[in-house]
């Protein structure tokens, strides 16, 4: 304590104590802009699932009224309510449509969006807490939103889990922090996620008004057997069969009462449970039809015709090399392999003088160990067995060639080649180096090396190993003059197939 009465803080460390103190609110406030650009992609998530539940919500209610034309009598007191259901979730979801908007009108002020969706003063912190906490809208959002919670609760009275879900949803309490849920919602918090939080409740609303409408229209006893229409369905699980599998197809009704038994046949032939299946020993397409027989509540027969067919097919494969139409050695060879009508994973490739890596669904990296040809054989797992689907040979040959050049770096730091041309000699002095490749007209890639070349001036032949000028070619390109030449010959060069090329002239003008 003595040390800090005789040391007292001099006024500049007092104001480097305060911006030190500013500074740090200033980074526990900061937000970046990765997280207030992903409140925007879920917000305009949220709004995709919202066009949705509109549109269903749509065919509900439309659904509702063509009951209700049929039987009046029986619907008229659950449509009732779904119209108030209705009623109560538009006010709602409107009432939080408008409270988003003077959120981003305040922060964007002239700028603002009137729809809410395009935010510029994502990171405003301020705004929302002002309009929900200063001038008292957020209480009010939170008494709507439990009326709107006790409203679906009520509605719900026989159904105790679906009470607990809309308690769950529209919950309001103090959270986890023991805050109010409206501090917890709006204060400190930058309007993109206010926004975003707003948007998620009016996707709930939406949501719940469904859940709340389709179970009222249940209470109709809509699940009785009330369809203008019924057809026979066929469900097939392929209509392509290798030769040796088996075709299986599933024959049903698309609507049926479940305490009446269709009876299925293909010809004159029962069906057992409507499964149809064929040992497929021949090639070719193949139809079949049959019917469905049904006793209505009048006991009457009445019967649903239905046909179909499949294809039969020989044993293949599809293979594409996708870089050349030849396997190169020391490299990967990129293939597309498929069988058709078989998944890519149940396909299997095997390489005589080779080996197969997938690193895809249907694509494979295919490497030659021997020079001559390798075999490339597919197989498919089809119904629980491996089968042969055929499979190819493709020529193994080395690497072409690649060029040689001569690489630079230009007064502006970029990085040139040259074959044939003129170069000063402070260029050819600091640090040029032999490359091999097969240029901007190369059809695979491949890596080389240079190992040894040799140079050739008016001084005579200097010879080096490496891709780099030696101490001797650096001298003697020292004292050539303007007009005069250097070749560069006997250019050794490595690819990854192993094999040593020797390469072309390279010839400079100084």
């Amino acid at each position: 304590m003595s040390g800090a009465k005789n040391c007292p803080e001099t006024p500049r460390q007092r104001m480097i104590g305060m911006m030190y103190l500013v500074l740090t609110a200033m980074l526990a406030l900061n937000v970046s802009s990765e997280i207030l650009n992903g409140f925007t992609m879920v917000d305009n998530s949220l709004h995709t699932t919202l066009e949705s539940s509109d549109a269903r919500n749509k065919v509900l209610y439309t659904e509702f009224q063509s009951l209700f034309k049929e039987n009046p009598a029986k619907v008229r007191e659950w449509l009732g309510k779904a119209q108030i259901v209705q009623k109560r979730s538009d006010e709602i979801y409107n009432y939080i449509q408008n409270f988003k908007v003077q959120i981003v009108k305040m922060a964007d002020k002239d700028d603002a969006d009137p729809k809410a969706r395009n935010i510029k003063a994502k990171d405003n912190l301020d705004m929302a807490s002002e309009y929900a906490l200063t001038k008292g809208n957020g209480k009010i959002l939170k008494k709507k939103i439990e009326e709107y919670r006790d409203f679906l609760v009520g509605l719900s009275v026989n159904n105790p889990d679906k009470q607990e879900m809309y308690k769950a949803i529209f919950f309001t309490g103090k959270t986890h922090d023991n805050k109010l849920w409206e501090q917890g919602v709006f204060e400190m918090m930058p309007v993109a996620a206010v926004v975003t939080i707003l948007t998620k409740y009016q996707s709930d609303v939406r949501a719940s008004e469904a859940e709340i409408v389709q179970f009222l229209k249940g209470q109709t006893d809509v699940s009785d057997f009330r369809v203008n229409k019924i057809t026979a369905l066929v469900v097939p699980n392929t209509r392509y069969v290798i030769r040796g599998g088996r075709y299986s197809a599933q024959i049903v009704l698309s609507a049926i009462d479940s305490t009446k038994i269709p009876q299925y046949y293909v010809g004159n032939t029962p069906i057992p449970k409507g499964l149809y299946q064929v040992n497929c020993g021949k090639t070719g397409l193949f139809t079949y039809k049959g019917q469905i027989r049904l006793a209505g509540t009048d006991g009457i027969v009445r019967t649903y015709p239905f046909n179909s067919d499949y294809i039969v097919g020989e044993p293949s494969a599809t293979i594409s090399n996708e870089d050349l139409n030849v396997v190169y050695r020391g490299i990967d060879n990129k293939f597309s392999i498929s069988v058709p009508g078989v998944a890519a994973e149940n396909v299997n490739v095997r390489v005589s003088g080779g080996s197969a890596q997938r690193f895809g669904l249907g694509r494979y990296i295919i490497r030659a160990n021997q020079d001559g040809e390798i075999h490339i054989q597919v197989t498919a797992k089809i119904d629980g067995k491996e089968m042969s689907m055929g499979g190819g040979a493709y020529r193994v040959k080395y690497l072409p060639d690649p060029k040689s050049y001569l690489q630079y770096s230009d007064a502006g730091g970029v990085t040139r080649s040259i074959q044939d041309g003129s170069l000063s000699k402070r260029i050819l002095k600091s640090g040029v180096s032999l490359i091999a490749s097969y240029g901007q007209d190369e059809l695979i890639k491949a890596n080389f090396t240079i190992t040894s070349f040799t140079m050739v001036t008016v001084f005579g032949s200097v010879n080096t190993g490496g891709t780099r000028f030696n101490g001797k070619m650096l001298s003697d390109i020292d004292r050539l003059e303007g007009g005069d030449f250097l070749t560069l010959k006997n250019i050794k060069a490595v690819g990854p197939d192993g094999k040593v090329r020797s390469l072309g002239l390279i010839q400079i003008q100084i």
